[in-house]
């Protein structure tokens, strides 16, 4: 059995004119499916700094990152030989204040801003799609999000 990665994820939010949370979702590479900005920990790097870098990659965000965690999810990651490696994903919440035009994996990649209860119904993991709808009913009150309310 292999061990468990760990990678960190940024989840990209905004709120709308009617002011309801809004969750920007990317498709993965390989499959097409919904997804955060998600990857590796990176040396060097705080794993909300390194959230950060791959939304930028990933979707082109741009914004301020918590560093207080809104919660982990696991999926099991099939790697370029096929093999399967379970993974904990480590979560923290992105306020987008600039959406880019180009960005590295734009050519790879569809972008598309959902409400928390509809990005819960697009992922496929389980875990994660808890997490989002938490995130439906009470999203300001989310200890990173508030952080990041009062910080912005």
């Amino acid at each position: 059995m292999p061990e468990t990665g760990e990678q960190i994820a940024a989840l990209p939010i905004r709120w709308s004119k009617r002011d309801d949370l809004q969750i920007l979702l990317i498709t993965s590479r390989d499959t097409g499916r919904w997804v955060m900005p998600k990857g590796w920990t990176m040396d060097g790097y705080k794993p909300w700094a390194a959230a950060e870098i791959e939304a930028l990659e990933e979707a082109g965000a741009k914004g301020y990152i918590s560093n207080e965690l809104l919660g982990t999810y696991r999926y099991p990651k099939i790697m370029d030989d096929g093999q399967i490696v379970p993974c904990r994903v480590r979560v923290y919440p992105m306020m987008v204040e600039k959406l880019l035009k180009t960005w590295k994996e734009r050519g790879e990649r569809r972008r598309k801003w959902f409400s928390a209860k509809a990005a819960a119904k697009q992922v496929d993991e389980p875990d994660l799609s808890e997490l989002l709808k938490g995130l439906a009913k009470r999203p300001r009150k989310q200890p990173g999000i508030a952080k990041l309310l009062k910080a912005s």
